[in-house]
């Protein structure tokens, strides 16, 4: 599942026209580096929406690409639509069934367990959402279609084997110069970790969970 991609905007056709024959586009940011937000803490898609939302106030463009999302009731789809195209949020993930309610504040999660995987045996539907958001990273990538590209929760794809942590040192190699890449999610693999420009690691040092509160509407989604 994916929100619509828009087209190709004047300033994007116009920077193809001028480009060289053969000249791969390089990106708008003077130097572009390799982000990862990564632990066990909370706020590492959360960082990377405030990092997007930066960018958009300088005039870059910002895609984030979610790996093993599908619930659409989160509050950054909706606020992000607000600032499309600037923004884009592409979700690759199973979607839940109550997410209309969930979203309006009718019901919460009741903890069904249909959005989760099982490591070591996922479902074809599984590999295919994986793919089709690694194959929109690779698109996203070689054709500059963004400044800062988000690809939150890629490393959740990466713990249950929907893809391999080579698929992603690929897509750091394919990042033009000019372009920002972030990558989020706990267990980030140390190769991952050797790329990068910043790693940031959250760390649990207190969380309402631990005292039975659940997640909250405009808090954690």
């Amino acid at each position: 599942m994916a929100s619509t991609i828009s087209g190709e905007t004047g300033m994007q056709a116009e920077a193809r026209r001028e480009r060289p024959r053969g000249a791969r586009p390089r990106g708008r940011y003077e130097r572009g580096l390799v982000q990862v937000y990564t632990g066990d803490g909370k706020g590492k898609t959360t960082a990377s929406l405030g990092l997007g939302l930066r960018a958009v106030g300088h005039g870059f463009k910002v895609r984030m690409i979610q790996f093993m999302k599908g619930a659409s009731y989160t509050g950054e789809l909706s606020a992000i639509r607000r600032l499309g195209p600037d923004f884009e949020i592409f979700q690759f993930g199973r979607e839940c069934k109550q997410s209309d309610m969930i979203r309006t504040g009718e019901a919460v999660c009741d903890g069904c367990g249909q959005c989760f995987i099982r490591r070591g045996n996922p479902e074809p539907r599984d590999i295919r959402y994986a793919k089709q958001a690694y194959d929109l990273a690779v698109r996203t990538l070689d054709e500059v279609a963004a400044d800062l590209v988000i690809l939150d929760e890629i490393s959740n794809a990466l713990y249950y084997e929907l893809l391999t942590v080579d698929d992603a040192a690929g897509l750091i190699a394919r990042r033009p110069p000019g372009v920002e890449l972030v990558l989020t999610g706990r267990n980030m693999p140390a190769p991952i970790l050797d790329l990068a420009d910043l790693v940031t690691e959250m760390r649990v040092v207190k969380h309402p969970f631990e005292a039975g509160i659940a997640a909250r509407r405009g808090i954690e989604y």
